[in-house]
């Protein structure tokens, strides 16, 4: 018997988890996929947000200006890759400026902090490469950018080694409630005190298999282009425009690693797996994009992708005990969601209390976690002597982004299944340069099989694919520690 079962191993799910982790408490987390932050948590803009565009009074106003506030901690904490770089929202037409000055004062309202609107002149003193038609902008010094799946891989590390439980390719498919809850899975039979559904797009069908269904989840795919490394730097603020009733609109920014990355659109799914991208779609973005930076080289698109948001029919976040006494639903977690994740976290240990969890403080919890990526200044004549290296630590495997041999066998060691090329992927950036891991796929392959002790041939490139033996040879979850329920 656990005493909580959190459904859904994305950023939220993740950063609860690492919450409970404080506790002397049995908790574990399942999730559909082969790997953590497989959703909406790997597919998004990285954006922390200042807390000046949700409406006062909604929670996610409250909880992303609180969660923007945590974001330093956490950096020096789990060293996931976060920066604050701020933010301009643009108007181009006098009409624009009555919508900047309401997002001042909502923001201002919602306690964000380092506002100011400035003029065109101001503007192009921080950013020569934004528009010349841009007459004033809100500016947000809070902002920054983040790396959201290197965040949520960083929680769930942490949340493991501090006691955690997680099981992988876990989809839950029905859930009893009698003194407690039983929990179906496709790998067995979960009994939790306790049940967090942070299930993301399918948050509203997880809700309704425990007979607390009364929100339905709509999923909105955005879609985006990102760019080489090092381009971002003709950047050195996240630029939006003025917000429209789809959301935040298309922004224009440098990633934590300095890719340069427009997008998203926003347009209904035609299912909650849509992750496709269309050119006509990019097309758009690529020409709603220019209207604030109009000057960004095409030639240096590296790829496209899309992620797919959880729009809750309530327009605002759900995160609430359910009409079933003791499961949570923590749903329709769009944006602001990344930055809001751990004050959302924080919101639901107190619920979990409140609701009769006892919690005792554990002796010996760890806030801490190590970098996987180490950052180098090698020449490329010092690379093209460490590429011919036999096996050892200092062996560079991808040759764009530096990645060693060392680094690949660090992120597979750390209590979370590493288990698929894009895992690396994930961990370390190998196969994230202008190549695309043509160079460092096969090198990439030939680790993990010698590390599972597999064929080549048996390794996943991605973590959702489950027809493959690897997933099954090996297990690495810890016992978890013993707690306290309710009624224990």
């Amino acid at each position: 018997m656990y005493d909580v079962c959190i459904i859904g191993a994305g950023v939220v799910g993740c950063a609860i988890a690492r919450e409970l982790s404080r506790y002397e408490l049995r908790t574990i987390v399942l999730d559909r996929a082969g790997d953590v932050s497989q959703g909406a948590s790997k597919a998004n803009s990285g954006i922390v947000h200042g807390g000046y565009a949700a409406p006062h009074g909604t929670l996610k106003a409250e909880l992303c200006a609180e969660g923007n506030r945590r974001y330093s901690q956490l950096e020096s904490e789990l060293h996931f890759g976060f920066r604050r770089s701020g933010a301009l929202v643009l108007g181009f037409t006098p009409d624009d400026r009555p919508a900047i000055e309401r997002l001042y004062a909502n923001g201002v309202e919602n306690g964000a902090e380092g506002l100011s609107i400035i003029e065109g002149a101001q503007i192009r003193e921080l950013e020569p490469n934004v528009s010349k038609d841009a007459r004033f902008a809100l500016r947000c010094a809070s902002v920054g950018v983040a790396s959201p799946y290197e965040l949520t891989i960083a929680l769930a590390e942490n949340a493991v080694a501090n006691g955690v439980e997680l099981r992988l390719f876990s989809e839950v498919v029905g859930i009893e409630a009698n003194r407690g809850f039983t929990l179906e899975t496709v790998r067995g039979e979960i009994r939790a005190a306790f049940v967090v559904n942070a299930a993301g797009v399918a948050s509203d069908r997880v809700a309704a298999m425990a007979g607390a269904g009364d929100f339905s989840i709509t999923p909105r795919k955005g879609e985006y282009l990102l760019f080489q490394k090092g381009y971002g730097s003709i950047l050195n603020h996240v630029i939006f425009q003025v917000p429209t009733d789809k959301g935040k609109g298309v922004l224009v920014t440098s990633t934590y690693h300095g890719n340069l990355l427009i997008g998203p659109n926003a347009e209904e799914a035609a299912s909650r797996d849509d992750v496709d991208t269309s050119t006509e779609a990019l097309l758009s973005i690529i020409e709603v994009a220019r209207k604030s930076v109009p000057g960004f080289e095409l030639s240096k698109v590296l790829t496209t992708f899309s992620g797919v948001r959880a729009i809750s029919d309530r327009r605002d976040f759900i995160i609430e005990e359910s009409r079933v006494p003791d499961l949570f639903n923590v749903a329709g977690i769009e944006s602001p969601g990344l930055t809001s994740a751990p004050a959302i976290a924080e919101r639901v240990v107190r619920l979990l209390r409140d609701a009769g969890l006892t919690m005792k403080a554990k002796q010996g919890f760890d806030p801490r976690r190590k970098p996987i990526i180490i950052p180098k200044s090698l020449t490329d004549q010092e690379v093209a002597r460490l590429i011919k290296l036999e096996s050892s630590p200092g062996r560079i495997v991808c040759r764009c982004e530096r990645v060693s041999e060392g680094e690949i066998l660090d992120c597979m060691h750390r209590g979370i299944p590493v288990e698929s090329v894009d895992a690396v992927k994930r961990r370390t950036r190998a196969g994230m340069g202008t190549c695309q891991g043509t160079f460092c796929r096969p090198r990439v392959t030939a680790l993990l099989a010698r590390e599972l002790g597999v064929a080549a041939e048996a390794v996943r490139v991605r973590s959702d694919e489950v027809t493959n033996p690897v997933r099954v040879k090996r297990t690495f979850y810890k016992e978890p520690a013993q707690g306290t329920r309710r009624g224990a």
